[in-house]
């Protein structure tokens, strides 16, 4: 793999929580929206897998 993937993947993860966090707050707190973007960071982590496998 890329060395700083795992460093690179949790930023990621750390922006995309206090984004999700703020639209949440900004929603008013939808139910929807706790189950809906659950598949982001999955399809986050498959495109990182996939970008780490391709650079090896």
């Amino acid at each position: 793999g890329v060395p700083g993937t795992a460093t690179y993947y949790a930023l990621i993860m750390t922006v995309y929580t206090w984004v999700a966090k703020g639209a949440w707050f900004a929603l008013g707190y939808p139910y929807d929206f706790i189950v809906t973007p659950v598949w982001l960071p999955s399809a986050m982590l498959l495109d990182l897998v996939y970008w780490a496998t391709k650079k090896n």
